[in-house]
């Protein structure tokens, strides 16, 4: 056999296991991986010594919306950031009526999928969708078979003040249904009406800098919402993922309720193990995310329930939006979300494998398999022999400084503008395809691929 690429020579890292070793690619696929293996010969072979080589990064929270207005991300650009960021995978949403704008009354949930789905020709990476429940009536849960059927096994939905929020009531008949079809249940966790009365009387009292942001949606307002949730899945019994946590009153709540992992998971997000709320005195609204950027305390929280295993995930909720609305007079102005998909590998890494000592097993756990298994996607997130060859060479010892002007993203800032980082992706390969290379994206024609996903087994 010729294989298409041999690397050689690379510090293979594995959620388990880390070592020095060769891995040979065929045909899209990993044929093998070991340190005393029998190389073919190849047409391609990289030397990785000194390099870190790992599975590619499977971000299974990522928001790319081509509306309403505000909203920058497409999926030409955001993919290619994710390839220079070292994601070879995410999962995305898709609304009820095509889009966020929920333009189309006649259009359902199996609409808005395949009008992501659509994008595929675009795509430099591979790609799936949670389905987002946002419409408050029968047909909406009577959508749900049908998008299992066209590989959507997760569904997410906002107990939130957002505009797509829904009630209790709604999320409980929802979460039964979504039991009964043994899918994943997603829910966006914050009071809406503590939310809104906080930001009410915030308003009266004149404080619209960015630093009292936070203050309208405090810890409080997280842990009680993942209490009401957890109450309900408890009752129904269905698989439940958590996402964004970002406070030690939330994760702890979450950890009460979880028995196992066999229905309770959740994640936190780069931003939640990086920044605390004080980046908003240097950054303005640029920082203002949903929920907010929390304490220092709250920071090493997210790190002391990833090591306990109540969080088991690190996403982006990477989201992108045009400056100028988000750099407004009022904070209550400006839309949530930040973009951090080509930065996340090497924030997350600056902060826990270099500033806390965690293995890279971790990092690779956290970031890349566990999102895979808790998805059902098989292929992604190893490096396992036969499964899709998605590898990410990372350099650990290169220090640089992230620099907004050269994301690739459609979004104009990065919250990590002007941090110095030790550790930079080098090389991202999709299914053997080299993507990005260096800083720059190799390729012409856009490999990625929709992922018709598995209803996954979670075990505990």
């Amino acid at each position: 056999m010729v294989a298409d690429t041999n690397i050689v020579n690379g510090m293979i890292v594995t959620s388990k296991s880390k070592f020095e070793g060769d891995i040979v690619i065929n045909n899209g696929k990993i044929v093998s991986v070991g340190t005393d293996i029998s190389l073919p010969e190849s047409q391609r072979t990289i030397n990785a010594s000194g390099k870190i080589v790992m599975p590619g990064i499977v971000d299974p929270h990522v928001h790319i919306d081509e509306q309403p207005e505000s909203r920058a991300g497409t999926y030409h650009a955001e993919t290619r950031a994710a390839a220079l960021g070292g994601v070879t995978t995410f999962i995305d949403f898709a609304f009820q009526g095509g889009n966020r704008a929920m333009s189309d009354p006649d259009a359902g949930l199996v609409d808005g999928i395949q009008n992501k789905i659509d994008n595929e020709t675009n795509a430099y990476v591979d790609y799936s969708l949670h389905g987002v429940l946002h419409r408050e009536e029968p047909e909406t849960c009577e959508e749900i078979p049908l998008a299992i059927d066209k590989g959507v096994t997760s569904f997410k939905m906002f107990l939130s003040n957002y505009q797509i929020g829904v009630s209790n009531g709604f999320i409980l008949l929802a979460l039964k249904r979504l039991a009964e079809e043994d899918a994943v249940a997603l829910l966006h966790a914050e009071d809406p009406s503590i939310c809104d009365s906080l930001t009410e009387e915030l308003k009266r009292q004149g404080k619209s800098e960015p630093e009292d942001y936070p203050d309208s949606r405090p810890p409080l307002t997280e842990a009680a919402a993942v209490d009401d949730i957890l109450r309900m899945v408890r009752e129904t019994g269905v698989k439940y993922y958590g996402v964004h946590t970002t406070c030690r009153e939330a994760a702890e709540v979450i950890n009460k309720y979880q028995q196992d992992i066999s229905h309770v998971r959740a994640e936190t997000c780069t931003h939640y193990t990086a920044a605390d709320r004080s980046l908003h005195e240097t950054m303005s609204n640029l920082p203002k995310i949903a929920p907010p950027l929390r304490s220092e305390d709250d920071v090493e929280a997210m790190f002391e329930h990833l090591e306990k295993g109540t969080l088991s995930v690190v996403s982006t909720d990477h989201s992108v939006y045009h400056k100028e609305y988000k750099e407004v007079e009022n904070w209550w102005d400006s839309p949530f979300g930040a973009n951090s998909i080509q930065t996340s590998l090497p924030v997350f890494h600056e902060e826990a494998v270099q500033k806390r000592d965690y293995s890279y097993s971790f990092l690779v756990d956290v970031m890349c398999t566990t999102p895979a298994n808790t998805f059902g996607m098989p292929n992604k997130g190893t490096l396992d022999p036969g499964t899709d060859a998605d590898i990410v060479i990372f350099d650990a010892n290169q220090s640089y400084t992230i620099d907004a002007t050269e994301n690739e993203s459609n979004s104009e800032y990065s919250i990590y503008d002007g941090r110095t980082v030790r550790g930079a992706v080098e090389k991202t390969f999709l299914r053997g395809n080299l993507v990005a290379d260096k800083g720059d994206i190799v390729i012409d024609n856009p490999p990625g691929r929709f992922i018709d996903r598995n209803l996954p087994s979670w075990t505990q």
